[in-house]
């Protein structure tokens, strides 16, 4: 039974229902990283640029830590999708209680990890000293709120698997905009600088988890959430875990690959461009939010239709989603690039050189950004086909390891140490991911066409996994 707000994945219009599914996705994505878009604007404008550097050179270092635990919100996801999809009510009652009490330990784990060893991490990225306090004294901050965050982000993965993307951007709206409220007073009439902003958005994302949680309360189905009922059910954590360590894992080595670009930015030993190169990764962000939106959504219809033994509707998905993020992530990097210098501006006000060097990083990731948004389409289709080791192994392979290589030889060469050659890791290993990751839907649907009946484990990674 769906609930008014809740999308139907399995029947209807497909496009139609896609882009009602994506938008509320969409916003919500710019909401969550106008958190962080706040922090660095607010501190940026009236504590200036080495405030920027300091917020912007964590960023990396916290995905790094936090993204194992969020990729299990994403094995969460397709088990609730696909039991919905199924029509099995006990399985997503289940599924539900164990993904949030793994939210709430791994909530627990990271607090104390970020807590303890901020400082030293930040160190061995060879973050810069003139803002090395500052950006350890942000990131203790922000890992206090992780349990929050952590709750959010698998009860929005939850109701996004129902087919409920609007009550996700409703509670992130109400954070967004208690967030920059609380970043204006904790600056500006509180004198605080990053701890302010840190701080603010650890309370907004409180927020938004408990509404995220009181919204489940209040479902009428088989996801509604008791607290007095959660715990681990073994057989829904081999599920989850099933689907989300190899999405945690990707996500890790993804951002270690990540982690090296910044270490990289880093041994230029200039505040300017690492200013520059944040500034310019924040608003690189609002393109990939919009079009990792589509990956989320191949992800939820592909897990729905394989749970109900809609195999053919799920190429059609793979195909719709594809067109979209296209155009979509075509048409925001342009306007990204075109619109660059001014929206640079809104973050750098004391600089123009670090608006220079954010303008080189706009040229060589935002405009060709569309190309990752067509290996997340891709992704996101195997993973909720039930398949997360193949896609797993694309990722770290042809993205990480590929750009760390990349690093270590290429950029390594003195003549060519330059922004431009180390950028240019990002559209070569796209390229060569989306172009694998094709490869194995291909391989892995013709294996799904060729089992009989549509009840015989669909979805099941024992039997559909492609060899790598």
């Amino acid at each position: 039974m769906l609930k008014r707000s809740d999308i139907n994945m399995t029947e209807g219009p497909l496009l139609k229902n896609v882009i009602l599914y994506t938008l509320p996705i969409i916003f919500t994505g710019i909401l969550q990283l106008l958190f962080n878009a706040a922090d660095l604007v607010v501190v940026g404008r009236f504590r200036g640029s080495v405030c920027v550097a300091a917020v912007g050179s964590t960023g990396a270092l916290i995905n790094l830590i936090i993204n194992m635990f969020i990729g299990l919100s994403v094995g969460a996801g397709v088990t609730v999708a696909q039991a919905k999809g199924a029509g099995d009510g006990k399985e997503m009652h289940k599924a539900v209680h164990t993904a949030i009490l793994t939210a709430l330990i791994g909530g627990v784990i990271l607090t104390g990890i970020g807590i303890a060893f901020a400082g030293n991490l930040l160190e061995m990225m060879d973050t810069p000293d003139d803002v090395l306090p500052l950006s350890t004294k942000y990131m203790r901050i922000y890992f206090a709120g992780m349990l929050s965050s952590m709750v959010y982000n698998y009860g929005a993965a939850i109701l996004r698997a129902l087919g409920d993307t609007r009550g996700p951007l409703m509670f992130l709206t109400i954070a967004g905009i208690i967030n920059v409220v609380l970043n204006l007073l904790f600056v500006l009439a509180m004198g605080m600088d990053v701890d302010g902003v840190a701080w603010a958005t650890v309370i907004s994302q409180t927020i938004a988890a408990l509404l995220v949680l009181m919204s489940l309360s209040r479902r009428d189905d088989s996801a509604k959430f008791k607290i007095h009922k959660l715990r681990i059910y073994k057989g829904s954590l081999v599920k989850i875990l099933k689907i989300g360590l190899p999405a945690g894992f990707q996500s890790v080595m993804f951002n270690i690959s990540n982690v090296f670009i910044q270490t990289s930015v880093n041994s230029f030993n200039s505040v300017a461009i690492s200013s520059g190169n944040s500034a310019a990764a924040n608003i690189e962000g609002f393109v990939y939010v919009s079009m990792n939106a589509f990956h989320q959504t191949a992800l939820n219809f592909a897990g729905q239709n394989m749970g109900a033994g809609n195999k053919k509707r799920v190429k059609k998905i793979m195909l719709c989603c594809l067109c979209c993020v296209g155009i979509f992530g075509l048409l925001l990097g342009v306007l990204g690039y075109v619109f660059g210098r001014p929206l640079l501006s809104i973050y750098i006000v004391d600089s123009e050189e670090a608006i220079g060097y954010g303008m080189i990083r706009l040229a060589f990731i935002c405009l060709p950004y569309f190309l990752c948004g067509l290996m997340d389409v891709a992704t996101g289709a195997i993973r909720g086909m039930g398949s997360s080791f193949t896609p797993m192994v694309i990722t770290v392979v042809g993205v990480c390891v590929m750009r760390i290589v990349w690093i270590l030889t290429v950029f390594s060469i003195p003549e060519f140490h330059t922004l431009e050659i180390l950028y240019m890791s990002y559209i070569i290993s796209w390229t060569i991911s989306f172009a694998a990751q094709m490869i194995a839907f291909s391989i892995l649907y013709k294996r799904l066409e060729n089992v009989s009946g549509t009840d015989d484990n669909i979805g099941n990674e024992s039997n559909a996994e492609v060899p790598t």
